[in-house]
C-alpha cells in the first residue's frame, strides 16, 4: 500500500486510485483491443502478478513502448511494485536505446512472447502458467528480462461469487504491505538536450498522481467513456489517455486502424469502436479537419471530447472546424511540458463549454493555451517567461545537476520550472503563447533542441560545421540542416551520408527533413553560428549547394496519410 489511500484526496497515489477503481468496476472492460477485452479485475490481477515478479522496489524498469495492452500492464505493474517506469521505443536505433538505458542505470526490462504482441490480448494462459520470455526489442541490451503475464484471471459467471478472483491490493504480490513516498520517482522520460545527449526527466509519484486527478475532472470522464489510445507510448501524452481513463472506470481502446495512414479508415474505426474521447496531436488534427471539410463530413456521433496539443493550432483550421457540424463536441486546447507532468493549462476553443467568440477565427489570430489547472501554480517572470510550480513539477534531470539548476528554481518558497515559453495573460486569466526564449521548437509535437541534432551531425567525419533550424512546411514544423564539408571538394553525396548516419543513431523526429551541403555558414558579430541567417542565405537551392531528394516525413503518424479508404 502507499502512504495515502483516498482516490478523491489531493495526495492520493495513482496506484491507490487504480486499485479503488478495480474494486468499484471489477467486471467492466478496462482495455479493448481488436475484439478482445480485459476487465478491470483481469487488468488488476495482471499488474499485481507482474509486480510480484519484479519484487518490491525494482528500480528503473525498461518497458517496450508498443501499442499493445502488455505495455499498459507493464506501466501499472512497475508502479505497483514501487519501480520507475522507463518506456523504450523498439524502433529507436540500438545505439540510442543503449545510451538511454545507460544514462538512467537501468538493469531490468520487460519481455513477452511474440504472440501477445500481435494478438494484443489473449485469454489463454501459457502452458506452465508462466509469462513469456521474448525480449520485445530489449534483447542484447544487457538487461535482466522479466516476463509480462500473458493472461489474466478468467471472468467468473458471477463476479460477486468469486472473491478469490479479486486482485490483491495490499502489496505487489499479496504479501506484506509496502510503502511508497510521494517524492519517489514514478517514471523517466527523455527530452532533447543541447549536449547531443537526451535529458532524462524524473517525475515523482506525487506529480503524476496530482496531474491525473486534475485530468479526470478536466475531461469529465465517466465509466461510460471509451478513450482511444492514439499517442506514441514513448511520450507522456499517452499517460493523458491511459491513466485518467483507468482511474475513472472508463474503457481504453487500442486499435491498429488508429495508425493506418487513412482518414476514412480512422473515422470508421472511431465509429465502430464508439469512441467518445480523442486526444490528438495538433498537427494530426489540422490534417483531419482539412479532410472533414473537403469531404463535408462530421466526426462520428459518439465523440464528445477532442483534446489537442503539442503545438499551436492554426486559426484557419479553427475556422474550418467551427463551420463543421461540431458544436456538440468539446474542442479542448492544452499546454504542458514533460518537466511539469502532462497538461498544466487548458481552454475550450469550441463546443458547449467554450466562451462565445465575437468574430470567426482569422489568419493572424493567436490561439490561447488556456488557464492553469487546479493543481498548478503559475507566474510570469522576466521576459514574459511562463514559470510553473506546484505538485506536478518534476524532480529534475537524472544525473545532470547543472541542467537541473538552469531550469528549476526556488522563489518565494516555491519550486518553479522555467518553461522557456513567453506568454501574455488576458484579464480572464487565459494565457496566450508568444514564442520561445531559446531555439527549441516542436517537431511532431515533440520538443527538440536544434543543438542536439547539430551535435549528432557534427560527429560525422565528413562534416566540418553545421547549423540546424526549424521551418514551417505545408503548415507543419520541420528541421532543416546546413552542412559544411570538412574537406573542400567532398560535398558530393554528403547529404545522403549524413542522413543515413543520423538514422542509425537517433529517433526519426531528430532527422532533418532537408539536409543541404553549403560552402559556409553565416556567423554573428561575436563569431557564433547564426542559424536563422544561414537559413535565409541557403534556403533557396543555388550554386554550391546540394540537397537530399525525398525529404524525410515531417510526422511519422502522417506519413502517407491520405483520403483513400
Amino acid at each position: 500500500m502507499t502512504n495515502y489511500r483516498n482516490i478523491n484526496g489531493a495526495t492520493s497515489d495513482l496506484i491507490d486510485a487504480f486499485t479503488e477503481t478495480v474494486s468499484r468496476y471489477s467486471a467492466r472492460p478496462a482495455i479493448e483491443c481488436h475484439g478482445n477485452s480485459l476487465s478491470y479485475r483481469q487488468l488488476g490481477a495482471m499488474a499485481g502478478l507482474l509486480a510480484e515478479h519484479l519484487g518490491v522496489g525494482p528500480g528503473v524498469v525498461a518497458v517496450p513502448a508498443i501499442h499493445a495492452p502488455e505495455t499498459v500492464v507493464g506501466l501499472l505493474g512497475v508502479l505497483a511494485a514501487g519501480g520507475v517506469y522507463c518506456p523504450v521505443d523498439p524502433a529507436f536505433p540500438p545505439q540510442r536505446r543503449v545510451a538511454m538505458l545507460a544514462a538512467v542505470g537501468c538493469r531490468t526490462g520487460l519481455a513477452t512472447t511474440a504472440a501477445t504482441v500481435t494478438t494484443a490480448v489473449t485469454a489463454t494462459a501459457a502452458p506452465d502458467g508462466q509469462p513469456g520470455a521474448a525480449g520485445w526489442g530489449l534483447e542484447g541490451l544487457g538487461l535482466d528480462l522479466v516476463g509480462v503475464p500473458r493472461s489474466a484471471v478468467p471472468e467468473p459467471a458471477d463476479p460477486a461469487a468469486d472473491p478469490a478472483a479479486e486482485p490483491r491490493p495490499d502489496g505487489p504480490g499479496g504479501g506484506e504491505p509496502y510503502r511508497v513516498e510521494p517524492e519517489q520517482p514514478a517514471y523517466l522520460l527523455f527530452t532533447s538536450g543541447s549536449t547531443g545527449q537526451p535529458k532524462p526527466v524524473v517525475t515523482p509519484r506525487r506529480a503524476i498522481s496530482a496531474a491525473v486527478a486534475s485530468l479526470r475532472e478536466l475531461f469529465g470522464l465517466t465509466p461510460d467513456d471509451r478513450v482511444l489510445q492514439f499517442a506514441s507510448l514513448n511520450w507522456d501524452t499517452c499517460f493523458e489517455e491511459i491513466l485518467p481513463t483507468l482511474t475513472a472506470g472508463a474503457t481504453l481502446v487500442l486499435d491498429a486502424e488508429a495508425h493506418s495512414g487513412s482518414f476514412p479508415r480512422f473515422l470508421r474505426m472511431v465509429e465502430r469502436e464508439r469512441i467518445t474521447v480523442l486526444n490528438l496531436p495538433t498537427a494530426f488534427w489540422n490534417e483531419l479537419v482539412l479532410h472533414l471539410t473537403e469531404e463535408r463530413q462530421a466526426l462520428p456521433a459518439s465523440v464528445r471530447l477532442l483534446v489537442i496539443g503539442g503545438e499551436a493550432a492554426r486559426p484557419a483550421r479553427l475556422a474550418d472546424w467551427a463551420a463543421l457540424d461540431s458544436g456538440r463536441i468539446r474542442l479542448l486546447n492544452t499546454y504542458g511540458s514533460t518537466e511539469t507532468t502532462l497538461i498544466t493549462h487548458a481552454v475550450d476553443l469550441h463546443g458547449p463549454l467554450a466562451a462565445e467568440r465575437v468574430r470567426p477565427w482569422a489568419t493572424g489570430d493567436r490561439v490561447p493555451i488556456g488557464r492553469a489547472l487546479p493543481h498548478v501554480l503559475e507566474r510570469i517572470g522576466e521576459q514574459d517567461e511562463l514559470m510553473v510550480g506546484g505538485p506536478a513539477v518534476a524532480l529534475g534531470y537524472h544525473g545532470l545537476p547543472e541542467a537541473t539548476a538552469a531550469r528549476f528554481a526556488v522563489a518565494d518558497g516555491v519550486r518553479w520550472f522555467r518553461t522557456g515559453d513567453r506568454v501574455s495573460r488576458a484579464p480572464d486569466g487565459v494565457l496566450t503563447h508568444l514564442g520561445r526564449l531559446d531555439g527549441e521548437l516542436k517537431v511532431r509535437g515533440i520538443r527538440v533542441d536544434p543543438a542536439e541534432v547539430e551535435a549528432e551531425i557534427a560527429g560525422h567525419p565528413g562534416v566540418g560545421a553545421v547549423a540546424v533550424t526549424g521551418v514551417t512546411e505545408a503548415g507543419r514544423s520541420a528541421l532543416v540542416a546546413y552542412v559544411v564539408p570538412r574537406l573542400a571538394g567532398s560535398a558530393d553525396g554528403l547529404d545522403a551520408e549524413v542522413r543515413a548516419y543520423l538514422r542509425g543513431r537517433v529517433p526519426g523526429h531528430l532527422v532533418p527533413g532537408r539536409i543541404t551541403v553549403v560552402a559556409e555558414l553565416v556567423h554573428t558579430a561575436s563569431g557564433k553560428v547564426d542559424r536563422a541567417g544561414s537559413h535565409r542565405r541557403h534556403s533557396a537551392r543555388g550554386p554550391g549547394t546540394g540537397q537530399t531528394s525525398g525529404a524525410a516525413p515531417v510526422r511519422s503518424d502522417l506519413q502517407g496519410l491520405s483520403d483513400k479508404p
